[in-house]
């Protein structure tokens, strides 16, 4: 048993994203101290969390409710919101590491964890079983926002050759 738990932020995503993480956190296990983080909209990923943790809000720089994508100049609208956010709840949690499975709202944090030398693991959801990985996916790969880029579909490997395969979350 470990004296002083890792921190670990778990960011959940509407739907599939929050299902997956939630099934990391099940696997993982008790022996971490969790926070969560969800879109400011999001009223039912928080309810689906088994293992407590406080949970912290943040606006997503690219929605698709209903259908519908955001432009371009509403998500640099909403960047600089969400990058602040992101900066309030990395030094307000300490993490030890930041977990999440490709919703944009990862976007701002892992920068902000990057510039604070926060760990930053990203997981690309495993809806994603085509060629093509996630917007979020190929913005984090690009950039090298991830200190380790999972992908849960193996031939995925072919295409992002920095990415560790290590099977499926569902």
């Amino acid at each position: 048993m470990m004296n002083n738990p890792l921190q670990l932020l778990i960011i959940l995503g509407a739907g599939g994203h929050t299902k997956q993480m939630l099934r990391l956190v099940d696997l993982l296990g008790s022996e971490y101290h969790y926070h969560y983080v969800v879109a400011n909209y999001d009223t039912i990923s928080e309810q689906k969390i088994r293992i407590a943790g406080p949970v912290h809000r943040i606006v997503q720089p690219r929605e698709k409710r209903l259908g519908e994508t955001e432009s371009a100049l509403t998500v640099v609208r909403k960047m600089p919101r969400a990058l602040l956010q992101a900066r309030r709840i990395l030094n307000d949690v300490h993490p030890d590491a930041v977990i999440g499975a490709g919703p944009s709202l990862q976007i701002p944090i892992a920068i902000v964890a990057r510039l604070q030398r926060v760990p930053v693991i990203f997981i690309e959801t495993a809806s994603r079983g085509g060629d093509e990985i996630s917007m979020t996916g190929k913005i984090i790969y690009k950039y090298h926002l991830a200190d380790r880029f999972y992908v849960q579909w193996e031939h995925h490997l072919q295409r992002y050759p920095r990415a560790r395969f290590a099977g499926r979350l569902l």
